[in-house]
């Protein structure tokens, strides 16, 4: 199986190239995004050096999915999804900062508390909480997005104190991050799971905020399986878990978490499909849908093909 790893594409009007750590953005005219989804692979902010063959068809559709599923809360940056594996949107000036809401403790959470902090991004944590215990309300945690580098932690006061986004439009932001986790609980719920955390972009177009990027995809969020949750925090057991934490857990047992001077383990073929696997898995348990597997030769003909009918 061929994973899509680099593009290069050359788009009639087109202004600009960004490569992000999982997707390549294209700015046509300043008019319109074309992202692709890449197969690129990314944890502790790092891209590990194989793709991860359907992955970035996994991303692009359950974002597809679940922006349409939201667009009565906020409206959203996609226009048309022409292929597998790519959107197309308007042009957004995007919110220096990504909100993170947390409905557990688990994931950085989890690793700050344990290491016997009780504030996070500003936010007092309550005493006597084991690793992924529910919050008494789902808490938010935004961090500032970084172009290059490490994603880093801030606090609401801080965000306000450096004018990084304006009052109206902060609160206006956790406002939609509380009612898009919500709907995203209600259908994880349905779907017998548990939306655990997660994290949303925006930008402006034209004064008004809409829905950036992607959403409730395993790259940006984190789900338990909701049968049997309880029990196994009454009995201290690890959480049955769809999301990318299976990769950074891996990574830390083989004595990586991208720190400076630490290698990337060898990322074996078999390691590499089961990656591919439980992606697929996850796709299917989150929509509810079949995954297709479409074909993977010719990926970058397809691709270019398919963007190119659209524009």
């Amino acid at each position: 199986m061929s994973a899509l790893t680099v593009t290069h594409f050359n788009f009639p009007k087109q202004k600009s190239y960004y490569k992000g750590k999982v997707r390549d953005v294209y700015n046509i005219d300043d008019k319109l995004l074309v992202m692709v989804a890449s197969d690129r692979i990314s944890a502790f902010d790092v891209v590990l050096p194989k793709g991860i063959p359907y992955k970035g068809q996994v991303l692009n559709q359950i974002a597809s999915k679940f922006l349409e599923a939201t667009k009565d809360i906020i409206p959203n940056w996609v226009i048309a999804v022409p292929d597998p594996v790519v959107s197309i949107g308007r042009v957004c000036q995007p919110f220096k900062v990504e909100m993170v809401i947390r409905g557990y403790l688990a994931g950085h959470a989890a690793r700050t508390y344990n290491n016997g902090l009780r504030t996070l991004c500003g936010v007092i944590l309550p005493d006597g909480l084991k690793e992924n215990d529910k919050f008494p309300e789902p808490i938010i945690t935004p961090t500032t997005k970084a172009s290059v580098g490490h994603d880093e932690d801030i606090s609401r006061e801080e965000i306000l104190k450096q004018g990084i986004v304006s009052e109206a439009h902060y609160n206006q932001l956790e406002d939609y991050t509380r009612k898009l986790y919500a709907r995203g609980q209600e259908i994880a719920n349905k779907m017998g799971l548990i939306l655990v955390d997660t994290k949303y972009e925006f930008g402006l177009c034209d004064g008004k905020i809409y829905l950036m990027d992607e959403i409730h995809t395993p790259d940006s969020s984190r789900y338990f399986y909701l049968e049997g949750y309880q029990k196994r925090q009454d009995n201290n057991e690890e959480q049955k878990q769809l999301s990318k934490e299976f990769v950074r857990r891996w990574l830390i047992d083989n004595g990586f978490q991208g720190k400076e001077g630490q290698q990337i383990p060898e990322m074996s073929d078999a390691w590499v499909n089961e990656i591919s696997e439980r992606y697929i898995e996850l796709y299917e348990k989150v929509t509810g849908d079949k995954f297709i597997k479409y074909p993977t030769d010719n990926l970058l003909e397809r691709v270019e093909k398919n963007i190119l009918a659209a524009l």
